[in-house]
This record gives C-alpha cells, structure tokens and sequence, in this order.
C-alpha cells in the first residue's frame, strides 16, 4: 500500500477528512490512496491474510492501511455469514471472534469513512445471527457501551450498524438508538441518525418512521430531520419542517 502512495491525492483526503489542528480528524495521516485501490488490495489478500495478524493493520498510523485491515474483517466474517452457515458452530465461533476483534480495535476505525464501511457489515449482522456470546440482552449491552462511550466513532457505530438490521426488516436498533443520540450536539451524528432513520423508513416503515416524526420532529437537530426526510415529498417534507 505504501507503494502506491499518492501526494497530491494524500492532500485532498487530508481537507476532506478534517485533519487539522481541532478538527475530528486531527492528526490522522493518508497515503493518498482511493478506496477502490485499498478495496483491490483487500481482495486479492483477505482470504489467506490470518485473522491473528489484522490487529497490526489497524494500529497503523495509515488511515488506509486500518480501512484495509478493517475491510479484511468484513470479507471475513461475510464468508461466516452464508445463509448455509448461519447455524453453523464453527462459523458461529468464526464470527463471534471477529465481532471480538472490531469491537476491541472500535477506537481506531476513528473517522466516518472507516465506521461506514465497515459497522453494519460486522457489528450490524452479528446482532441478528446466532452467537455464543450472549442473548439479546447482551447484544443491547455491547450497544449501549458504544452509545455511552464518550468516543465519537463508537457512538456513529451504534447508530449506522442499524444500516443492516433495518435492510434485514428488523427497525428496533435503529428506533432505539436514534432516540438515545437524538440531542448529540455533534452534526456527524445528526447526519448519521437522520441516515440511518431515512433507511428505516425505506427499508422497514414509512409509517413508523413518520411515528418517530410526530413524537420527535419538533426537537431533532434540524440537520438529522432534512437527512431522515430526504426521501419524502415536497409537500410532506415542508409538513415536517415546519412542525
């Protein structure tokens, strides 16, 4: 990856990820490289690469180099997570040791990019497969421990991961943890709440979706509600603004 470094690109990912002194990227550093390129290198190693050896890709100083051993963990639990192996012990293990691993490196998927491209796909299908780890309860836990965490990118982690469960026609992560973060004072968590509300209504119910609206629109950030309501008409969007 370091061969493929790009300094005029490195520049742009810099501005774009607010790396600058008091920016929520601040410090992190870029080999220059376009997702496609680290997804390429991604696919050509992630079947042989060990499990054992992905801790020393996220503890890079690369953001690249940790999106990369971050993707390597959502091809890997992917395979697990075939209809066929569902309830398979040894893809159950497989999966709940991965799911292990992304929570116990959370911290350093720490910008939006690296929590988007990899949260729902682990963490968000975990939640409804079989696990060894726990019940539903203890998969609430492990939730709320990112929602209460005083870390930015675990508390995005536990709004997007509801991107999957609401594809999966399941809305009650995205419902309870869109109420837990609805006063976040950071606009990248509005952005990610309004996102991930707007994809419960598409995926699960426009009608709970405009439930949630009537008993929240008047105090939503005015960011998360144009974000949840992207999708609705001229007119219902206006109804909604103006509530």
């Amino acid at each position: 990856m370091e061969s493929l470094q790009n300094e005029e690109q490195r520049r742009v990912l810099m501005g774009f990820f607010k790396t600058g002194p008091g920016e929520y990227g601040e410090g992190d550093e870029f080999l220059g490289l376009k997702v496609p390129q680290t997804r390429e290198v991604v696919k050509a190693a992630w079947k042989d690469f060990p499990l054992s050896e992905v801790p020393e890709l996220l503890m890079s100083k690369w953001h690249e180099v940790r999106l990369c051993g971050l993707l390597i963990l959502v091809a890997k639990f992917e395979k697990l997570s075939a209809k066929r192996l569902e309830n398979d012990e040894a893809a159950i293990r497989g999966r709940d040791e991965i799911l292990t691993m992304y929570l116990k490196y959370a911290e350093r998927a720490n910008n939006w990019d690296l929590v988007d491209l990899s949260v729902h796909k682990i963490l968000g299908h975990w939640l409804l497969l079989p696990t060894n780890l726990g019940d539903r309860d203890y998969k609430i836990k492990v939730l709320d421990e990112l929602a209460q965490s005083d870390n930015l990118w675990k508390q995005r982690m536990s709004i997007v991961c509801s991107w999957k469960t609401s594809q999966m026609g399941d809305p009650s992560w995205c419902l309870r943890y869109a109420e837990i973060h609805l006063h976040h004072p950071h606009d990248l968590m509005h952005k990610a709440v309004g996102w991930m509300l707007r994809e419960m209504g598409k995926r699960c119910s426009m009608d709970l979706l405009r439930d949630f609206l009537r008993q929240h629109a008047h105090e939503m950030p005015r960011t998360m509600l144009r974000y949840a309501i992207e999708k609705m008409s001229d007119q219902e969007r206006r109804y909604w603004m103006t509530t």
